[in-house]
């Protein structure tokens, strides 16, 4: 029984910690769906530029 509180104490002590450090800057809303989601551009596909073969 033991055990189980102190696992509980270090699990808060490490949540608690990553909490402080991330500050703001941590979003526990899960997935979002609709008008708030916020995605960047994707950007263009680069082809390769294809020469054409030299005459033998």
């Amino acid at each position: 029984m033991w055990k189980l509180a102190i696992g509980f104490v270090v699990f808060a002590a490490v949540v608690l910690f990553v909490i402080m450090k991330a500050g703001d800057k941590v979003d526990m809303s899960g997935e979002k769906h609709g008008g708030d989601v916020t995605h960047s551009p994707a950007s263009p596909a680069t082809t390769p530029a294809t020469t054409p073969a030299a005459p033998k």
